[in-house]
């Protein structure tokens, strides 16, 4: 078999993976710890400028957390031993939803939607990604052999 490689997304690839999900990982350090957790979201593209926006309960632990963010999404095929992975690493700013049209265009449609009132958006500075390309078998015949 030859070996399983890596591949580096370009930003576009990475991006167009971020516009095909909903939910993903925001990661912080709180109190010299890290914590991960799972959040729905929303790719914003204006401008020229690129946003996640996310929504979640005043006072919690997200919309308290420090100004330095990651965001992570990936797709994982454990049968194939192949997947993907997207992170985003930037700032997160509280932002007012009541600004002109912030909400239509900034609305991740959170799937527990109760007292997410807290708007944040991480603005971010780095967008990479990496593909893990499975391993292919070799034949120790040719094919045609057995058409």
């Amino acid at each position: 078999m030859t070996d399983s490689w890596l591949e580096e997304l370009s930003r576009d690839d990475c991006l167009a993976l971020l516009r095909s999900s909903r939910v993903g990982r925001i990661a912080l350090v709180v109190d010299e710890f890290p914590v991960v957790l799972p959040v729905n979201y929303r790719l914003v593209e204006t401008s020229g400028r690129t946003w996640i926006a996310l929504r979640t309960r005043p006072g919690n632990i997200i919309e308290r957390a420090p100004v330095h963010a990651a965001f992570e999404i990936d797709g994982i095929d454990p049968a194939h031993q192949q997947g993907w992975s997207v992170l985003v690493r930037g700032t997160l700013h509280h932002v007012d939803p009541d600004a002109a049209e912030f909400r239509e265009r900034f609305d991740p449609e959170p799937w527990l939607v109760e007292e997410r009132d807290a708007w944040l958006v991480v603005d971010p500075f780095a967008i990479t990604g990496r593909r893990l390309h499975p391993a292919e078998p070799e034949w120790a015949f040719h094919v045609r052999a057995y058409l």
